[in-house]
């Protein structure tokens, strides 16, 4: 046979080899040749969860926040382990239990505003050792469980705390703790002592009716300046401020509230 047609006696690729020479280049590569890591956070679904399976089915996982507000949920969903800032507003969540939170040891900031909370376990956020904000406003919480000295913003507005819903003591040692708000719970006292670093105490429309000496001054010390605490919100209460001048020498500014 002539040797011009040898080329035509050439057998084309099989279809297989076709296939794998092109999923073999469209495989995109790095620099060095190695392909790609997957990312951590894996579409819709997110990363894996403590019990290992995905936990945004319903939230929205950006970096280390999760989000889940608006979605009717009962219960605190299981979360990724570094989960930073968590955020599930306007459900339905009725119980925080203990392991809720358990074990997510970069966790700084929790806001749960509007849900219909009446009980926390008391081991709930004591062991959180990176929380730093907490937001429980606009639930129905009654007794607030101990939490960690290293918070820093504490929002606990518009529940029903009462007479007894705040232990003895309870914000004493948290020498960090800036802003704290506790609007609109029935209160009748200011829970003392105050951390000193305090800035802002917001404690309108309660029902605290009288104000001691040493609530924020020291009685013993006449020469001590309070500087940091600048915002004192006393309005809506059943208090005349004007009774209590020497309350208040001690601050940078006087109390908003009643002055007759």
């Amino acid at each position: 046979m002539p040797s011009g047609n040898r080329e035509l006696l050439t057998p084309p690729p099989q279809p297989e080899e076709a296939e794998e020479e092109e999923e073999e280049e469209s495989t995109p590569r790095l620099i060095d040749g190695s392909s790609p890591q997957e990312p951590e956070f894996t579409g819709v679904l997110g990363p894996q969860t403590n019990e290992d399976f995905p936990t945004c089915l319903l939230c929205t996982c950006i970096s280390t926040t999760v989000y889940c507000d608006d979605h009717e949920l009962d219960a605190i969903p299981p979360l990724p382990k570094n989960t930073a800032y968590f955020y599930s507003r306007f459900n339905r969540i009725k119980k925080i239990n203990k392991n809720d939170f358990a074990s997510l040891n970069d966790l700084r900031r929790i806001d749960l505003t509007s849900n219909l909370i009446s009980e926390i376990d008391e081991d709930a956020f004591r062991k959180l050792p990176q929380l730093r904000e907490l937001v429980l406003r606009d639930n129905k919480i009654r007794q607030l469980p101990e939490l960690p000295t290293t918070l820093r913003f504490i929002d606990i507005s518009n529940n029903r705390l009462g007479r007894k819903g705040i232990k003895q003591e309870a914000f004493k040692d948290m020498y960090d703790l800036h802003h704290l708000y506790l609007t609109d719970n029935n209160l009748d006292h200011i829970p003392l002592p105050l951390p000193e670093n305090l800035r802002a105490l917001h404690l309108q429309n309660n029902n605290i009716m009288e104000m001691h000496e040493d609530t924020f001054c020291n009685v013993k010390n006449l020469t001590y300046i309070r500087k940091a605490l600048e915002d004192i919100r006393l309005d809506g209460n059943p208090i005349n401020l004007s009774k209590t001048p020497q309350a208040y020498m001690c601050l940078p500014r006087l109390p908003i509230g009643s002055l007759v």
